[in-house]
């Protein structure tokens, strides 16, 4: 296939004109779970629109589906029109990959839901729509689409030129929702002045700037006139600051308003942090930095098991790899190929399962059983509770993670169970892909920090627990897991994804992973 710079992408039969015996002509559907016909009313446009029976709850057998080819660097603004009958059922959107949703409960008018794709490779793509049930769903009910388009393809500008920023270059990202004009914002520092606002969006939008910002306190503050924030129902709206890779605060899921602060300025330690978190730590090494740390990131704020749905709904989402907003896993994210599974946020949580795929939980990546069970804090802190398959996670049991030399299973993305190998140790253990190791190697050093006072007694809670644990609170770990955890630190280091949901965490309990902000860290102490 040979594609031209000036390509636009070409929605075939969008306006669900031509029909042969009751489908439209160039969509497909999958399975039985829906049926089509076309009807002359309502209309959003045209002569005709499509009827879309829904006759199932099993979303795999819902999506109507056409393949179109996009040309590399070039954005697409795709949309659709929706109209509900019952309000029982919801439209999502499917542009290589999920994404918004509709509105169930507007029912009897049309309304627009729409995505701006960027694509990253000259390719052929998936474009389409599923229907997934809400509270309510009698097992049959009627949607109506039409007018399923994509407007012209633009190219990005090219970068701006080098700022000559002398003080912090703030970056500022801004994506809408559906209904761009209920927000507005605005960026004051810690005297009170409104340095920056915004408002008068378009629909789905997305808004960069670079701000020059002396050293100071600043409070961020975004409205929604309606009361439903940016994300997640109508649409995948966010809005992140950043300075120096390293994101300062981030959000999207808020009711009428969300306010949060950031500082800027020099930590004084080995390297830059926005929040000067560490001062106190600087120049120290060892143990008693790790004691240091300990006291600085010791007194978070519980915020409790249930609470850690809301997180992973907001912020444990794929915008890194396909970027399609599905809930990332890492024990079936495949970070170079297409995911053979993808998890819808809140829909997909377990839940009870059957096998790979049919539900994401929340995992422990430090077994609860190795700190005695459902207690707090630990049990609830965020910071090594990552979202996970059910299956999966119940594979991985409470093993000690490490390297697999013979495998008893492997999940769809490579991860494995099974004889340990190499690594001074014997027993059972779970290996995560090597893009994910790093992670997981942080987070045990953050629990042995953050829990240095109560670790030692957690040596005899668990036999695995006790593999792993050498009954201290100072090194904490047997030498096999540290040597381990030092090389997966090494070879997987800390990325955007981290760092993000680092920022994250901080701003949901109250304190950070001083090893994601300092990798330095590690080798001073261990």
């Amino acid at each position: 296939m040979i594609f031209s710079a000036g390509s636009q992408a070409q929605i075939n039969n969008g306006s669900f004109e031509q029909w042969q015996y009751d489908r439209p002509s160039n969509w497909s559907t999958i399975d039985s779970g829906i049926t089509t016909s076309p009807v002359t009313t309502p209309v959003q446009a045209g002569q005709t629109a499509a009827a879309i029976t829904v006759n199932t709850a099993t979303q795999g057998n819902t999506d109507l589906r056409q393949s179109i080819a996009v040309v590399a660097g070039q954005t697409y603004d795709f949309s659709t029109w929706v109209y509900h009958t019952e309000g029982r059922v919801k439209a999502r959107l499917y542009i290589d990959g999920y994404r918004g949703y509709s509105n169930p409960q507007l029912t009897a008018q049309w309304q627009q839901i729409s995505y701006q794709y960027k694509a990253s490779t000259s390719k052929n793509i998936e474009v389409g729509l599923r229907f997934y049930d809400v509270t309510g769903f009698d097992g049959s009910e009627v949607v109506y689409i039409d007018n399923y388009s994509t407007g012209n393809a633009t190219t990005p500008p090219p970068p701006p030129p080098p700022s000559d920023c002398q003080h912090n270059s703030v970056s500022f990202t801004l994506k809408t929702d559906n209904y761009a004009s209920e927000t507005s914002w605005q960026l004051a520092n810690k005297a009170g002045q409104i340095i920056k606002n915004g408002s008068g969006y378009s629909n789905n939008q997305t808004v960069t700037d670079t701000l020059c910002l002396t050293d100071d306190t600043y409070t961020f503050t975004i409205f929604d006139s309606y009361g439903d924030g940016i994300c997640c129902s109508q649409g995948n709206g966010r809005y992140e600051f950043s300075h120096n890779g390293q994101t300062l605060i981030s959000g999207g899921q808020f009711t009428n308003q969300e306010q949060k602060q950031f500082t800027l300025g020099n930590d004084g330690g080995n390297g830059q942090d926005p929040t000067g978190y560490y001062a106190t730590a600087a120049g120290l090494t060892g143990l008693a930095l790790k004691s240091e740390l300990h006291a600085i990131i010791k007194n978070h704020n519980n915020q409790g098991y249930g609470a850690l749905w809301s997180f992973i709904d907001q912020h444990e989402r794929d915008r890194y790899f396909e970027k399609d907003n599905s809930v990332l896993d890492r024990y079936s994210e495949q970070p170079t190929n297409s995911d053979a599974i993808n998890f819808v946020a809140v829909g997909d949580q377990c839940g009870s399962y059957r096998g790979e795929g049919d539900c994401y939980n929340r995992e422990h990546s430090f077994p609860k059983s190795w700190f005695g069970g459902k207690v707090e804090p630990m049990n609830s802190d965020v910071h090594h509770i990552v979202a996970s398959d059910g299956y999966v996670n119940a594979k991985r049991n409470s093993f000690p993670f490490g390297e697999v030399g013979s495998a008893s299973y492997t999940s769809s993305n490579g991860s494995k169970v099974g004889s340990a190998s190499g690594i001074g140790y014997n027993g059972t253990v779970f290996e995560p892909i090597d893009a994910f190791k790093g992670d997981f190697a942080r987070i045990y050093f953050y629990m042995a920090t953050r829990y240095e006072n109560v670790i030692a007694s957690w040596h005899n809670k668990s036999s695995y627990g006790s593999d792993v644990l050498n009954g201290t609170s100072g090194l904490v770990y047997e030498t096999w897991v540290i040597n381990m955890l030092k090389r997966w630190h090494q070879q997987d280091p800390v990325d955007e994804i981290e760092r993000a949901r680092n920022q994250a965490a901080y701003e949901y309990q109250g304190n950070r992973n001083p090893y994601v902000d300092h990798p330095e860290f590690v080798d001073l102490i261990w």
